[in-house]
């Protein structure tokens, strides 16, 4: 008989988050702790955390995470990033070399601000400027890849699994208010350093559990907005989602949670007038947006964090809290090695988010 591990999970990979809402910063120790008790979840093909609060000292600059493929690359995307941006510091990640970790890149980075010239010939508002240049970058530089570009945060991924990942980064020298952590275990496609989650655009950042089964319409669409796709794993899409509905249309999370994980049309016809009306809006407005399958997904950004599983549930997710402590994992017991005795936790439904900020912030 075959022994768990053996066969195929089909609802392998975990997530974890951990989120402050005081602001108190938490060590990267902690959240490596939460998802390395779920290591059969995920098959050591990826694993990758994203921490925020973490660079107090550069808050108000761009922080660039970079893989590069050969010095050729870093080469040239270190003369595209000097035409367009003031480069603060720049430095190789500090890693622990390590046997699980293996095949590694070039990880570079750089603490940015655009080029006031540069900004202003562009006639873009600065956070359009930062995305378009890492879109660039990503797609026209063969061999470099910005897989995180946000202010104070940073995005840690490799292939490995998470534990692993977290000791080859070093997070216990890292705190920080909110961090989300991801063990992949990929069906679909390849398990590659790039292909590894969190996926981030701005201070944007995702981890994914599940299927998406409307990638193709979900890219398409996307795509026609100057977003490329070019990471051979469905979970990319739903960042850059996030980042057009909620940055770039003005969504709130709420109506941009309810575009993702639109809820159903019996649904909807049973809302009170005022909310009928929205929910008919955004289902019809952004019809291509709906994310179909089985999910569930952590979103990080700046000051907040959001939960959200998939219309009908399908896949596991777990919160809890105690204090200004948020948890949210893919199993109890993720939470419970962080704080055996929360005051409250629960199953949040299908399509209704979880959103957390930061005291004082909307």
């Amino acid at each position: 008989m075959k022994k768990e591990g053996q066969v195929r999970i089909p609802s392998g990979c975990a997530i974890s988050g951990i989120f402050a809402r005081d602001g108190e910063r938490i060590g990267g120790e902690e959240i490596v702790r939460s998802i390395a008790l779920m290591h059969e979840r995920s098959n050591g093909l990826g694993g990758g955390f994203a921490g925020y609060g973490i660079y107090p000292e550069y808050r108000d600059l761009y922080a660039f995470h970079v893989f590069y493929d050969s010095t050729a690359a870093k080469e040239a995307c270190e003369r595209f990033l000097e035409r367009h941006f003031d480069v603060v510091n720049l430095s190789k990640i500090p890693v622990r070399r390590m046997p699980e970790i293996t095949d590694e890149p070039l990880i570079w980075r750089y603490f940015v601000t655009p080029l006031p010239t540069r900004l202003v010939a562009s006639q873009l508002d600065e956070r359009e400027f930062i995305a378009r240049c890492v879109i660039r970058i990503n797609t026209s530089i063969e061999g470099a890849y910005v897989f995180s570009s946000g202010k104070n945060m940073g995005v840690f991924k490799a292939v490995g699994y998470p534990e692993d990942v977290g000791r080859f980064y070093r997070l216990e020298e890292y705190a920080g208010y909110c961090w989300t952590a991801h063990g992949r275990y990929p069906t679909n496609t390849p398990g590659w350093w790039g292909g590894a989650h969190p996926f981030a655009m701005l201070d944007y950042s995702v981890v994914h559990n599940g299927e998406i089964s409307s990638y193709d319409a979900n890219r398409r669409w996307i795509e026609m907005f100057g977003y490329q796709c070019t990471l051979m794993t469905d979970t990319e899409v739903i960042t850059y989602l996030v980042d057009y509905l909620h940055r770039r249309q003005g969504l709130t999370l709420e109506e941009t949670a309810a575009v993702l994980a639109a809820p159903f049309w019996s649904t909807i016809e049973q809302m009170p007038p005022k909310e009928r009306e929205r929910a008919v809006y955004l289902r019809n407005t952004f019809a291509s947006l709906l994310v179909t399958g089985p999910f569930s997904i952590l979103l990080g950004f700046t000051g907040g964090m959001m939960a959200l599983n998939d219309r009908l549930k399908l896949r596991s997710m777990v919160a809890a809290e105690k204090g200004e402590r948020v948890y949210v994992a893919s199993e109890e017991c993720a939470i419970r090695i962080l704080e055996p005795q929360p005051e409250r936790i629960w199953s949040p439904r299908g399509g209704e988010p979880l959103i957390v900020t930061l005291k004082g912030e909307a």
